[in-house]
């Protein structure tokens, strides 16, 4: 009765070794998978020996995985071998003493053993160690950075092995292995990140949008931020400097100087003006104190446009078509407003947002407004064209200059994510044209529609 009982209970601890031990190299696994490698890089650097193992280890995240995967194998196998030796045919002989067969105590002691320990290895072994890990990654991969090196070191031989097996394998069907998971995240990924982030509350708005313009700034051309001809105010080279100075006390302190050819041809700046008619030279023509121009192309990508203006002496560049016309003007605030959004000083003391909520899916809109800026007001991708604004998508859609008053249907794309869930929306936008300035829109209203497809619906 002793011996039994004796046996019983070192199978039982010998099985819970192996439970430990599988459940050691589970949180392994995830770990290493799911920390957070620039924050162990940040605390390496600060000198933490655990975070310089940790950064080791996940440099070779490939030869890891098959390093735990080896260890979960063979701890599965050692718990199914030993179950029923060392546990059930010890309780089968401690069953005997209450009037059982040997043979039926041990079925039943087999039976009782192996579903006991399939439940605490899949709590104990799996489930809890792989959520403990996932949870605190950070932590048990410093934790385990030592111990995870030793085994890696001692039974790397036996892991090679095995991954070169594999390897030879998938070089067999023509696919290339790959030593190491790319962790890296594309620019869509960054986009679904800071979605899912602003969506859950993690990121305020605000800063969710300045993220997402940082990302797209890159991708965006000079036509893109530049203030077009039509709200832009030059002088000619003819015109005096006197006539010049009262149109600065007016407006601005600097203007693009555009000749009969309609190309520009310099800048002229207010000190220049200045110090010109202090000279006694008030009578002469903007030509005189004018500063060569710094010209762009519409089709030149921001980045590059941003180094040219840094590069210059006085910030503001004009921009011409593919024909050599005067397209617009470009500056360093139109820059940064493509990262932080409408920005406004003394001379925009009367100007209101560009995007005004009135309700719930509608909002009030200039004209001017770029399609990404409307995209993000209401949630959806447009339709994709050779246009830059509201106005222009407008306009596009219409297949004519719409009327004051007037109201346009835009459909939206079908989300692809509800397409394949089998439960896609049908949107739309419905435009009203509120202000017409120089034959365009200048101020709409525009109400987001939706509508359940139902099932069989044309």
């Amino acid at each position: 009765m002793i011996e039994p009982l004796i046996t019983l209970l070192f199978g039982i601890l010998f099985l819970l070794a192996i439970i430990a031990a599988n459940g050691y190299f589970v949180a392994q696994e995830f770990a290493y998978m799911a920390v957070d490698r620039a924050r162990l890089a940040t605390l390496a650097a600060t000198g933490d020996e655990a975070a310089k193992r940790a950064l080791k280890i996940t440099k070779r995240t490939s030869f890891m995985l098959s390093g735990a995967q080896l260890g979960i194998t063979v701890t599965g196998l050692v718990l199914g071998f030993a179950a029923e030796p060392l546990v059930g045919q010890s309780m089968g002989l401690l069953l005997q003493s209450f009037g059982l067969s040997l043979e039926a105590g041990i079925a039943i002691g087999t039976v009782i053993t192996l579903i006991v320990a399939m439940v605490v290895q899949m709590i104990m072994g799996e489930l809890y160690p792989k959520n403990l890990a996932i949870a605190n990654a950070e932590s048990m991969s410093r934790m385990l950075s030592r111990s995870t090196l030793i085994y890696m070191s001692v039974f790397g031989w036996l892991i090679s092995f095995f991954d070169k097996s594999a390897n030879l394998l998938l070089r067999a069907v023509r696919i290339e292995p790959v030593h190491d998971l790319d962790v890296s995240a594309s620019e869509e990924d960054l986009h679904h990140i800071i979605a899912n982030s602003r969506d859950s509350g993690d990121l305020p708005v605000e800063l969710s949008l300045m993220m997402d313009r940082i990302l797209d700034f890159p991708e965006r051309d000079v036509e893109h931020a530049m203030v077009p001809r039509s709200q832009v105010d030059w002088v000619e080279p003819e015109t005096t400097l006197t006539e010049l100075l009262s149109l600065m006390a007016q407006a601005h302190t600097r203007y693009p100087v555009i000749n009969d050819d309609d190309a520009p041809v310099g800048v002229v700046h207010l000190p220049d003006v200045l110090a010109r008619i202090d000279a006694g030279h008030a009578d002469d023509t903007v030509e005189s104190v004018m500063r060569p121009a710094t010209v762009l192309p519409t089709l030149m990508r921001l980045p590059n446009a941003l180094d040219q203006l840094v590069t210059s002496t006085h910030h503001l560049a004009c921009v011409i078509d593919e024909y050599g016309g005067f397209a617009g003007v470009l500056t360093i605030e139109d820059l940064a407003m493509e990262i932080v959004g409408e920005i406004t000083d003394e001379h925009d003391a009367d100007h209101g947002d560009a995007v005004v909520p009135e309700g719930d899916n509608v909002w009030l809109m200039e004209g001017d407004v770029h399609v990404d800026e409307v995209e993000r007001a209401i949630g959806y991708d447009l339709p994709r064209g050779d246009v830059e604004t509201i106005a222009g998508i407008l306009i596009a859609e219409r297949g004519a200059l719409p009327a004051e008053g007037e109201t346009v249907n835009i459909a939206l794309p079908i989300d692809p994510s509800e397409l394949a869930s089998g439960e896609p929306i049908m949107r739309h936008l419905e435009i009203e044209v509120l202000r017409i300035e120089r034959h365009v829109p200048t101020e709409v209203r525009v109400k987001l529609v939706e509508q359940q497809i139902v099932e069989g619906e044309e």
